[in-house]
């Protein structure tokens, strides 16, 4: 994980990074025609974002349905305990659990909220039941199969910056 330094953000890195959510491939020149800056200036300002950690880094985002991961749920997961130790070894063990897309520690009803993608429905049950539940301290795991996406978005709101 990177070290996130505050820098400050001006419009025009408003726009780059507006852009680049859209297509983090858009070359430098590409990026010139959209935001009203030289190429070489627009890969200034990338490169000090990324060194000041804003932009952590770029991928590809896959199509879970067209590589055969048809199901996504969601999981609300409760623990047994929380401490300092376990918690580590808990959070050791999601990591090792590729179907685990994202975890997150939360308020509320549950301790934890788990975005799952797995082939079909027998997979989403045999990995709750003999992988999940099997994590260290997991107590109770209650499960919310998506149907259909209504808005799916990996790009940050940045109407708050300047």
């Amino acid at each position: 994980m990177h070290k996130v330094s505050k820098i400050s953000l001006d419009r025009y890195d408003r726009l780059i990074l507006e852009a680049l959510q859209t297509d983090a491939r858009m070359t430098h020149q590409k990026l010139s025609e959209r935001v009203p800056l030289s190429a070489s200036q627009i890969g200034r300002r990338i490169q000090r974002m990324e060194e000041a950690g804003l932009i952590e880094g770029y991928r590809v985002v896959l199509k879970p349905e067209r590589i055969g991961l048809g199901v996504m749920a969601f999981a609300h997961l409760t623990l047994e305990r929380h401490n300092e130790e376990t918690l580590r070894g808990f959070a050791d063990a999601l990591a090792a659990l590729p179907e685990v897309l994202d975890c997150y520690a939360a308020a509320g009803e549950a301790d934890y909220l788990l975005r799952i993608v797995v082939p079909d429905l027998p997979s989403l049950s045999r990995f709750v039941m003999n992988r999940l539940m099997n994590v260290p301290l997991v107590r109770s795991v209650k499960s919310t199969i998506i149907l259909n996406a209504v808005k799916e978005s990996g790009a940050l709101p940045l109407d708050h910056l300047p």
